[in-house]
């Protein structure tokens, strides 16, 4: 099972791309607080064209999505959405601890700035 819905709508992904944004190696974090009241934590992935074909960016996606079940029931947060870009080859090729690590870090980040 995992701990967040999905991002499906065009808008609620802009409205990420205009909050806080940390950058890692193997990805982008967007993040924004919804400010409503709906206490679910929502993710979005997003992979570009210049990650590669379909099997580089479809095993891109499996990846981010592992990684989202690994880190977000965890230290998400409920009413805030979360979108990860992927990065053309890091994304593939980065060593997936590496990555996880990055994402509690990203998470961390933001939410510490949001908090102070």
């Amino acid at each position: 099972m995992r701990g967040y819905s999905i991002i499906k709508k065009r808008a609620d992904f802009l409205a990420a791309n205009r909050g806080k944004r940390y950058a890692t190696p193997g990805f982008v974090l967007l993040v924004s607080d919804r400010r409503d009241a709906d206490p679910a934590i929502r993710l979005g992935i997003t992979i570009t064209k210049k990650v590669g074909n379909a099997v580089t960016s479809n095993r891109a996606k499996r990846r981010l999505r592992a990684l989202a079940r690994n880190v977000m029931p965890l230290l998400g947060q409920a009413g805030w959405d979360y979108v990860l870009v992927g990065r053309p080859g890091a994304t593939v090729e980065r060593d997936f601890a590496a990555m996880r690590a990055d994402l509690a870090r990203a998470l961390s980040q933001v939410h510490a700035q949001t908090d102070g």
